[in-house]
């Protein structure tokens, strides 16, 4: 199956601002693809770029694309790997929009095959429940809105911290005596504390029954992941310590981590991070599915993964619910509540709406 062409969108979707450790977004800068093929149809990829934590921009992301786009034309989209491996020939890096083409491919795949992702993948439906994100502010404000998430429905709240040590135990503080005992509540340090600072708050927030702490250091400290270890009452996730399998699996080899999260945007889509389940999974590691500021095309695709992945036991899939200002995106995933729903389509089951793509910058390769 030969790939004739493909279109690049600058797939920009207006949102409330969004703030964590690193910086603040008040858009998605995302990217979507649509990969034509010889067969008359094609695959669709979307990601998000958070340049604080990958490094690419929306911009990166659609230079690439182009460059991308070249290499693949009169290819077979087919033979996954070996599309792979042209882009990772090309150049390091880039998972951002790596993830976007990896995408299109399995949705090719699964098209071809005339079935759902998860099926191609070999997966198994199940009941998938998301945490809930609160951003970063003042310790009463994020006790507020940790409340209205309780109130309505939610049971697992993510908690944005890292700006400072004492103020983010009193976040904490605040925020379980609002929501109370039963709401499970985990927080994401996006590598803003220093050792020492970690090792404070990690202690501080102890006593409010933490379910864990996604990367609380910067990744160069990493060497000292084993010792915060042995003395942190609360358990650990790598984020943006696991980029790839072989980040995880040094990870895993030096007992730096508790769990592993995954997300497409960051592990340059679903091949990787395949790979790094199953590194995790040989270790005896859980993993948790996150994301960055994704629409629904790309939080499909990650629920397909999901079914697939019997390892990833925690789901950070609230991307859609964090202030996005318009939905871009025709079938699909859908949220009831806070648990999601995937319709039986071939492939990822997801586009864009044309309406959207109306306004959005297009190049075509």
């Amino acid at each position: 199956m030969i790939i004739t062409h493909i279109d690049i969108y600058r797939f920009s979707i207006p949102m409330e601002p969004f703030t964590i450790a690193t910086g603040t977004m008040d858009y998605a800068q995302n990217t979507f693809i649509r990969v034509h093929t010889d067969a008359g149809f094609y695959g669709v990829g979307e990601c998000s770029a958070f340049p604080m934590i990958v490094g690419e921009t929306q911009d990166t992301c659609l230079v690439m694309a182009k460059e991308f786009a070249r290499l693949w034309k009169g290819q077979d989209a087919l033979d996954i790997e070996a599309r792979l491996k042209q882009l990772h020939d090309f150049t390091a890096g880039n998972g951002t929009i790596k993830s976007a083409f990896d995408m299109a491919l399995y949705d090719i795949a699964a098209k071809n095959a005339g079935l759902p992702l998860w099926q191609y993948l070999k997966g198994t439906e199940r009941s998938i429940e998301t945490d809930i994100t609160v951003g970063i502010a003042a310790p009463e404000i994020m006790a507020q809105r940790a409340l209205a998430f309780r109130n309505e429905g939610a049971n697992y709240l993510k908690v944005k911290l890292g700006k400072d040590a004492a103020g983010d135990v009193e976040r904490i503080r605040q925020i379980r005596a609002a929501v109370g005992p039963e709401m499970k509540i985990r927080v994401d340090a996006n590598q803003g504390w220093t050792f020492d600072d970690a090792l404070f708050a990690l202690n501080g927030i102890s006593a409010y029954d933490i379910e864990f702490c996604e990367q609380p250091m910067r990744t160069w400290f990493d060497d000292r992941l084993p010792e915060l270890m042995q003395l942190s009452p609360v358990k650990i996730m790598a984020d943006e310590s696991v980029y790839n399998h072989y980040d995880a699996l040094k990870q895993l080899k030096s007992h730096s981590c508790h769990y592993i999260n995954i997300k497409l945007a960051k592990s340059g889509g679903i091949n990787e991070a395949i790979k790094i389940h199953d590194a995790a999974a040989g270790y005896g590691i859980p993993c948790m599915m996150g994301g960055m500021l994704e629409s629904r095309i790309a939080l499909s695709a990650k629920l397909h993964l999901v079914y697939a992945s019997p390892n990833i036991q925690f789901f950070d899939m609230d991307t859609c619910k964090l202030g996005h200002l318009e939905d871009p995106c025709v079938g699909g995933v859908s949220y009831n509540g806070y648990h999601l729903q995937m319709p039986d389509a071939p492939g990822i089951g997801a586009d864009a709406d044309e309406a959207f793509l109306a306004k959005c910058e297009r190049f075509s390769v």
